[in-house]
């Protein structure tokens, strides 16, 4: 059985837009959850749900190198050094 929920929302003056509840409920919106929108050639407008991964990486087995590592330094942007 399919239950359809449609609902409409206001693009406010900083273009941002809220989510109905009634929509959120249906589709299992969560906070840290995205929005992945898409316009086709014809201008129709549609969104997809792009959920959260939590703990994508807990189940995965440190590799050994052979060589010693520092995240900090190896990475590319350290956060707070600009």
């Amino acid at each position: 059985m399919s239950h359809e929920v449609e609902d409409e929302t206001t693009v406010n003056e900083s273009y941002s837009v809220t989510v109905p509840a009634a929509v959120r409920r249906a589709a299992g919106v969560e906070a840290g959850d995205k929005l992945r929108w898409h316009v086709d050639d014809d201008g129709a407008l549609s969104v997809k749900l792009v959920k959260q991964q939590y703990g994508a990486f807990s189940k995965l087995d440190p590799v050994d190198t052979g060589e010693p590592t520092d995240a900090a330094e190896d990475h590319d942007l350290i956060a707070g050094d600009y």
